[in-house]
């Protein structure tokens, strides 16, 4: 039984044949089929999950499969996507090159953004091979690799491209979310590892020491408790021996310890100061742990890799498995691994490596009071706040607990946790942070400094009022900064726009936004500005506000959704539709969500129902993936009156469910007035007039800012219910209030065109509705037009005027139908026919839920791109749109055609245009 004491090997797997058939179902599933799949292989350590992937991996690899294959490392889950990386830049053709990461890298100061390209690339190499990406010990996985983890499998579910990801169990883990987040869309297969059988491991025992193993040997191996590891580190022992009974009880060990004491003491103290760096490490950094000249090691390493301890893979030594890093990162004394891993810290910010790198170190190693820790974990965090703020606020709150508890340090480091916490919406930690630190007495200049910091998280919680006590409290105690000072001054600006008085509080942005360009502080700017634009919206002054938030986008791209919106109050679509084509080009410096919030509103402008409706499902499904919702509940109010008006009230009152939802969590004046707006809507459309009339004066009660910002353009809407109602004051109230908004804004035609049609239903006069409809002729909003030609036509019909109302109704009707109005339309043409005006000629048909007549236009678009072999992007490019409402369009296409891959989606197009 002779035989070196490297690597065990094996002939193939043993005891998984059923487990392997079922990926390989997967896997040829996928290369048939075209779509997407995803494998999670499930086990205890030493298992065999990672010898299971690799078979896979293999197999996959032969049927014609582009492989990437990386693994997760424990002590390196800090460095944003170093997990994925290894998956996509390994192999004999990487999906990516290592400069086309690095451009990533440079851009990545957004998740969804880094995301949305990485699917890029990735579905363009699945058109030439089906793909298989695998990541082994995904339990390790650093925050930006499982997020991308969570989305792209569902974003790349139509393309050939294979997930397989092996975890330990844990019932809220990585694994779990990434399984769960792709279950719903794609092909999931878990596959659970438990015990290798009696049989399996004498298949394992016969592959070592041949046929002949006698029954005593076998007996022993029933310890490893049908784990193929500790078996086979156990066979080694057996290998390694002597064939002699009464020599190898001496030398076998069961479990991996025993094994190691057969090292020779620098070995094993040179394996010591790897397991300390981790299951990968560099040959250089652990003789520097070992404080030994990295030649006088090369013995202990030889030792290591001959014994199967170590491999070298050129670059790194690595643990061949974790169990064996474990077993002897075990036997190092508690108190000496937190000294090591202060070291090894030092040691590698010493060598010029990065933060990131050294925060694992840290965080086991550094004891209350470490300043150079907490200045090394400030750094890290604010490299990785961009793309993981998460992460970013858990390192700052670990640095605020290291932190000295005398002097100001911990204040400058509370206050950097706070943004941090913020930005990650934490905003209820980083109040309860801010105050405790408050509590402790700061002086007066980090007591300013705090306020200021938590005005962001004031600002997310709706609390205006806290907001400005804060900020003015700070004000008053003084001994700010005039940076601070200025910040303060514009915080206090923005909590006042939710007031009243909004003439104070436009004069206290106006100081505000003076002091901060005196000074030249950037975030005082921006503030000033976002607080004066807030202030314009809410007293209906449209122009001022684009005025604001242009100066606002111009200082940071990121506010250009503000801007989008703003062109659009004014009616100026064309340069709104500039923006939003310019700021798609460079999206990885704007708010996602946000565009796809001002794109959804620019579609809606101009009648786009089907088309707002898949931006406000895009937007919503991106704040849900960085789990920071805005807009949500103005997004399913709007889908709501979208839904009503295509005449679907179930998904109306879907939507007014979610709304309501929404405004549980978040019940702010402007939430509440926007859900109460469209209960009204729904109340009067369920023949509730009463109900509907009594929701539209609590709106009104909601403060006057949030009638210009609700009512703007559906003022139309609140008049004709109020009438309806028998309520006449409250018509008159709501015509005056129009009218007061046209006066603020006389170069917008919607603004005054729907003033003018208030002020015709309140009189029932067709001739000032015929005022309306041609001061609306030019608005650019054809529903705002359609509603005012049908307000005249009903006018005109009472008057006795037939032809001409016929005339304005038949329009309306058809604006309506034009947009995907079907309601709407079919409620003129019932109020044409009433008339008994020609029957022929009707309504456009309503589309079918299911099948190519169910696909909007632009879903259509989308269907024949893709069946044409275009990747989302260059869809998106072809139709000026964003890759992620490309995705949404086709995540439509496939229900309505009941497709699951590119592929079918190819051949049926195929079939229609052969028909």
């Amino acid at each position: 039984m002779a035989g070196s004491s490297g690597p065990l090997s094996h002939r193939g797997l043993r005891g998984r044949e059923a487990e392997l058939a079922q990926l390989q179902t997967l896997i040829t599933s996928v290369a048939d089929t075209g779509s997407g799949g995803l494998a999670l292989i499930q086990g205890e350590p030493g298992i065999g999950k990672t010898t299971l992937l690799g078979e896979a991996v293999s197999r996959a690899a032969s049927a014609g499969f582009s492989v990437g294959l990386g693994k997760a490392d424990e002590l390196h889950h800090i460095v944003p996507f170093s997990s994925l990386a290894a998956s996509i830049l390994q192999g004999d053709r990487p999906l990516l090159s290592g400069d086309d990461l690095a451009e990533f890298a440079r851009k990545h100061d957004q998740r969804i953004w880094l995301v949305e390209r990485l699917a890029e690339a990735i579905e363009a190499r699945a058109t030439d091979a089906p793909v298989l990406i695998g990541l082994d010990d995904v339990q390790w996985a650093d925050a930006l690799s499982r997020f991308a983890l969570q989305q792209l499998p569902t974003r790349l579910r139509s393309s050939p491209v294979l997930w397989m990801l092996t975890g330990r169990r844990e019932p809220t883990g990585p694994a779990e979310e990434i399984a769960a987040a792709a279950a719903t869309s794609l092909p999931t297969v878990t596959v659970s590892l438990g015990p290798l059988s009696g049989a399996a491991i004498g298949q394992l025992a016969d592959d070592s020491l041949g046929p002949a193993v006698d029954t005593w040997m076998l007996d022993l191996l029933d310890g490893a408790g049908g784990n193929p590891f500790l078996a086979v580190e156990m066979l080694a022992g057996l290998r390694a021996a002597d064939a002699s009974q009464d020599v190898v009880p001496s030398r076998l060990v069961v479990g991996v310890r025993g094994r190691l004491r057969s090292l020779r003491p620098a070995t094993l103290r040179f394996l010591q100061m790897g397991a300390v760096l981790g299951r990968r490490f560099g040959f250089d950094d652990a003789a520097a742990l070992c404080d030994r000249p990295a030649a006088a090691l090369l013995p202990a390493l030889e030792e290591a890799l001959h014994a199967g301890l170590l491999d070298d893979d050129g670059n790194h030594l690595f643990f061949r498995h974790d169990l064996l890093r474990q077993a002897v990162y075990a036997d190092i004394p508690p108190s000496a691994r937190k000294a090591l891993h202060r070291e090894a810290a030092h040691r590698l910010v010493a060598a010029g490596r990065q933060p990131t790198d050294a925060v694992p170190h840290i965080l086991r190693g550094a004891v209350p009071g470490d300043e150079e820790a907490v200045a090394l974990l400030r750094r890290a965090a604010d490299d990785v706040l961009a793309v993981t703020p998460g992460p970013a606020a858990d390192l700052m709150l670990r640095a605020l607990e290291l932190t000295p508890a005398a002097g100001t340090l911990k204040f400058e480091v509370g206050e950097q946790a706070i943004l941090c916490l913020t930005r990650a919406g934490r905003n209820h930690e980083a109040l309860g942070t801010g105050d405790r630190l408050l509590a402790d007495r700061p002086p007066l200049e980090s007591f300013g400094r705090l306020q200021s910091a938590l005005g962001g998280a004031l600002w997310s919680m709706d609390l205006a009022d806290e907001l400005r006590r804060r900020a003015e409290a700070a004000l008053t105690a003084g001994g700010s900064t005039p940076e601070t000072r200025a910040r303060l001054a514009a915080l206090r600006a923005l909590a006042l726009s939710r007031g009243h008085d909004l003439a104070a509080a436009r004069d206290a942005g106006e100081t505000a936004l003076r002091t901060a360009t005196a000074i030249g502080d950037r975030e005082a700017h921006v503030l000033a500005l976002s607080g004066l634009g807030e202030i314009a919206l809410n007293a209906g002054e449209n122009a001022v506000a684009l005025e604001r938030f242009a100066a606002l986008s111009a200082i940071d791209s990121a506010f250009v959704p503000e801007e989008v919106v703003a062109h659009i109050h004014m009616d100026d679509f064309a340069s709104g539709g500039r923006l939003l084509l310019g700021a798609t080009d460079r999206a990885g410096a704007v708010r996602q969500a946000m565009l796809l919030w001002a794109q959804g509103q620019h579609d809606l402008g101009l009648g786009r129902l089907d088309d707002a409706e898949a931006d406000f499902v895009t937007m919503e499904r991106l704040e849900d993936e960085v789990r920071v919702p805005v807009q949500q509940l103005n997004a399913r109010v709007i889908r709501s009156r979208i839904a009503l008006l295509r005449g679907d009230p179930a998904a109306a009152g879907e939507h007014l469910c979610a709304a309501r939802e929404r405004l549980a969590a978040k019940p702010n004046p402007g939430n509440t007035a926007a859900v109460r707006f469209l209960e009204a809507v729904h109340a009067e459309a369920e023949g509730d007039v009463a109900r509907a009339v009594g929701l539209i004066r609590r709106v009104q009660q909601q403060g006057p800012f949030m009638r210009w910002r609700l009512l703007r353009d559906w003022v139309d809407a609140a008049v004709r219910m109020s009438l309806r109602g028998g309520e006449q004051q409250l018509a008159e109230d709501l015509a005056s209030q129009a009218e007061a908004h046209a006066g603020r804004n006389p170069s917008v035609p919607t603004a005054v065109g729907i003033a003018v049609q208030a002020r015709g239903l309140v009189r029932n006069d067709p001739a000032v509705l015929g005022d309306a409809v041609d001061l609306l002729g030019a608005s650019p909003r054809p529903l705002t037009r359609a509603a005012a030609h049908a307000d005249l036509g009903r006018a005109l019909l009472d008057a006795g005027r037939r032809r001409r109302a016929v005339a304005a109704l038949t329009h309306a009707r058809d604006t309506f139908a034009g947009s995907g109005a079907h309601a709407a339309a079919a409620r003129i043409q019932r109020v044409l026919a009433d008339a008994g005006a020609d029957a022929r000629r009707t309504t456009t048909v309503q589309r079918p839920v299911q099948g190519w007549g169910a696909l909007t236009a632009t879903e259509e678009k989308v269907a024949r791109l893709i069946a044409q072999g275009h990747t989302n992007r260059s869809a998106a490019d072809v139709l000026v749109v964003s890759p992620h409402t490309v995705n949404t369009h086709l995540t439509s296409v496939f229900r309505k055609l009941s497709v699951s891959s590119r592929v079918q989606l190819a051949n049926l197009v195929a079939s229609l245009a052969q028909a």
